[in-house]
């Protein structure tokens, strides 16, 4: 089923009303969005869809919405928004963690009768608002600029990201349209995007990754264990942002006519990796780390040297782990909504500004939007969201 998710032209974001507009329209549309926690999957029997999936906590130490759930959620909306500039973040930050609470737990009027089911909403401030706390607080600096980027002003940036995952698409609609009815006329919408995940293929015990609208399994590296998330996901300070991370999102159009003019071969030397299986050029299974210096008897790198798992293998940028989402979209053009969740902004940028010298995925895509938030720390009752920050 082709996605169709609402967008709106850059220079007029919608009204409130229109997104409780919206609700039937996506469902009648087919709305099939992505968005996940963590991709590794319980030990569990597969449920039917028809099941009502478990819900998520929306508090504790972490947000939901970046390793919780450990299934990954079918579907996903980005929103992004600016702050009035007489608003005081705090306040309206504490409501809408009390609105996520209401929303998740099922007892919210604004839910109309649905369940809630596995519903995630995870909040982000852009570099403006981290800035009037301090300008040396991680999630202070603003994303640079790249190459192979057509990105309209309002789709650049921004103050507050809404990131909404459900398994029922009925769910992402009616929950931004309570979250922006509880915000009221102290934002003013940037741009969004609806997306949705791939075919799940396993990479290991216990872990699975989605392909891309490429056809390629994407989001295989990353930070998996807890140790692994300690040490490149998760914020361990100051005590402000600790328990947060930071997210980059980019909205990439992507030349899939060209790239499926190539032969396999061709795609699988742009990628590195087996489109079938998601093995390395270099051999092994999915789960394999790419030998990177494994060559043929004639002396050719297995892996050619400007394949993406080598342009942007963190281990040659000298960089952490980033943990990557990537969201297939058709509109407004076809592509992919990439998100990475990361403690150092330079995880990302470091690694982009390498590729940008010779990936060969590069060419086939144009950046339509762009921004980098601080995902605030988790929240409850007795600690309102955004407090630590903005209390």
């Amino acid at each position: 089923m082709a996605l169709l998710p609402i967008m709106h032209r850059a220079d007029q974001p919608p009204s409130r009303r229109a997104f409780l507009d919206i609700t039937g329209t996506t469902v009648a549309a087919g709305l099939l969005a992505g968005c996940s926690g963590d991709s590794d999957r319980p030990d569990r029997p597969a449920s039917s869809a028809s099941a009502t999936p478990a819900p998520v906590p929306a508090t504790g130490r972490h947000q939901a919405g970046v390793t919780l759930p450990r299934a990954a959620q079918s579907h996903l909306l980005a929103l992004v928004a600016d702050l009035d500039a007489t608003v005081a973040p705090g306040p309206l930050l504490a409501e809408l963690g009390e609105a996520i609470r209401t929303l998740t737990a099922g007892s919210d009027p604004r839910l109309l009768g649905l369940s809630p089911g596995d519903v995630t909403v995870t909040v982000g401030v852009g570099p403006r608002l981290v800035r009037t706390v301090g300008a040396a607080l991680p999630g202070a600096a603003d994303l640079p600029r790249f190459s192979r980027e057509r990105i309209a002003p309002r789709a650049r940036g921004g103050d507050l990201l809404i990131q909404i995952c459900a398994g029922d698409a009925l769910l992402v609609p009616v929950v931004a349209a309570a979250l922006l009815d509880q915000a009221g006329d102290r934002v003013r919408e940037r741009w969004r995007q609806y997306g949705r995940r791939g075919t799940e293929v396993p990479v290991a015990e216990g872990r699975t990754a989605p392909r891309n609208v490429l056809g390629f399994i994407d989001g295989i590296v990353g930070p998996h264990t807890t140790a692994e998330r300690e040490r490149d996901l998760w914020l361990p300070g100051p005590p402000a942002v600790a328990g947060g991370t930071l997210a980059v999102l980019r909205r990439m159009e992507l030349d899939l006519t060209r790239f499926a003019a190539l032969s396999v071969a061709e795609q699988e030397a742009i990628f590195g990796r087996r489109r079938a299986g998601g093995a390395p050029l270099s051999g092994g299974s999915v789960a394999s780390a790419p030998a990177l210096g494994a060559k043929t008897p004639d002396g050719r790198y297995l892996i050619p040297a400007d394949a993406h798992v080598r342009r942007a293998n963190p281990t040659v940028v000298g960089v952490g782990h980033m943990l990557r989402r990537s969201y297939s979209i058709d509109d407004p053009a076809p592509g992919l909504l990439f998100i990475s969740f990361q403690n150092d902004l330079r995880t990302f940028t470091a690694t982009l500004a390498r590729m940008d010298t010779s990936d060969a995925l590069l060419p086939f895509t144009t950046t339509t939007a762009g921004a980098t938030f601080l995902i605030l720390p988790g929240h409850g009752p007795r600690r309102p969201l955004g407090s630590a920050l903005f209390g």
